[in-house]
C-alpha cells in the first residue's frame, strides 16, 4: 500500500493490481487544487510505472465526486494554476493502462472532462455533472471540444457546451461520457467489480487494445488540449472572467458590462 501526501487530499493505495486513488476534501466539495494535482499525476505515473498494477480507479465520495477547480486558486493570474489541471487531463489522456472512474453527485468542470479519458465510468442515478466554461468566462478543457462532438454528436455538444447547464446521468449516458448508471448503494461496490474483472485479463493484451482504440485520435486530442489551454489561459485574463470568478468567490451577481466582446482574444 502507498499513500499520498495527506495535506494533498488525495488517497492513494494498491490492491489486487488495482491502484485506487479517492479525492477526499469534502470541506470543500473536493475542489481541486494545485497540491492535489501534483498528488494526482504521482499517483497515476506510479500506476503507469508499477508492473503490479493493472488498471487504475479514481473516486471520490458515493454522493460527491468533484465540484471542479478551486476557483480562489484562478483569482490570482497565475498561468501555473490552470496549468496544473492542463497538465493531469494530458497524463490521463494519454494512459496506457485502463482507468475507471465512480461518479456520485456533483461532477462540475474537469470532474466532467476528466470523464472522456477514462475507460469506464460508472454514475449514480442521482449525479449531475456540468461543463461551466462558458459560465465563467472561459472556454473548454481536456480535448472536450474534439472529444465531446465526436461521441455525443454536434447538437449535445452545443448544449452541454455553450449553455453549461447542470446535466443528469440518463443525458451523460446518452453523450457517451458514462457506460453505467447505479444507485448511490451500489457505486463503489460495481465501480471495484468492473476494476477487478479488467484487472484479470492479460495485461499486454489489455494494454494493446486500448492503444488501438485510442491510436487514430491521441494526436488530434493531444493538439486540441494544448489548443484549450491557449485559449483558456488567454481568457482568464480578459475582465470577464476576472469579474465572473471574483464575484463568485465575493457571492455577488457579476457586473454584465464587462461581458463585451475583446479584441485582443
Amino acid at each position: 500500500m502507498i499513500q499520498a501526501d495527506t495535506n494533498s487530499h488525495i488517497k492513494v493505495s494498491i490492491h489486487e493490481h488495482i491502484l485506487e486513488i479517492e479525492i477526499d476534501r469534502r470541506e470543500k466539495k473536493n475542489a481541486l487544487t494545485s497540491l492535489m494535482y501534483q498528488s494526482l499525476k504521482a499517483a497515476i505515473q506510479h500506476g503507469e510505472s508499477n508492473s503490479e498494477v493493472h488498471v487504475m480507479y479514481l473516486h471520490a465520495q458515493e454522493d460527491l465526486f468533484t465540484s471542479g477547480n478551486d476557483l480562489n486558486e484562478f483569482i490570482k493570474p497565475i498561468q501555473g494554476d490552470a496549468s496544473a489541471a492542463f497538465d493531469f487531463l494530458k497524463l490521463i489522456a494519454n494512459c496506457q493502462k485502463p482507468l475507471v472512474a465512480a461518479v456520485g453527485g456533483k461532477a462540475i468542470g474537469i470532474g466532467t472532462t476528466l470523464l472522456l479519458h477514462c475507460d469506464y465510468v460508472i454514475a449514480t442515478e442521482d449525479a449531475q455533472f456540468q461543463l461551466p466554461f462558458v459560465n465563467l468566462g472561459l472556454s473548454p478543457e481536456g480535448a472536450s471540444s474534439y472529444i465531446l462532438p465526436f461521441i455525443a454528436g454536434t447538437k449535445l455538444s452545443n448544449e452541454l457546451l455553450l449553455l453549461g447547464n447542470y446535466f443528469d446521468s440518463q443525458t451523460a449516458y446518452r453523450a457517451g461520457i458514462i457506460n453505467q448508471i447505479c444507485s448511490k448503494e451500489q457505486l463503489l461496490t460495481n465501480a471495484l467489480d468492473i476494476c477487478c474483472q479488467l484487472a484479470l485479463k492479460p495485461v499486454n493484451s489489455l494494454q494493446s487494445s486500448k492503444r488501438l482504440l485510442k491510436k487514430h485520435h491521441s494526436a488530434a486530442i493531444n493538439e486540441t488540449i494544448d489548443n484549450e489551454f491557449n485559449e483558456f489561459v488567454q481568457l482568464l485574463q480578459q475582465p470577464a472572467a476576472k469579474e465572473i470568478l471574483l464575484a463568485f468567490i465575493e457571492k455577488r451577481l457579476p457586473n454584465r458590462s464587462l461581458f463585451k466582446t475583446s479584441s485582443s482574444v
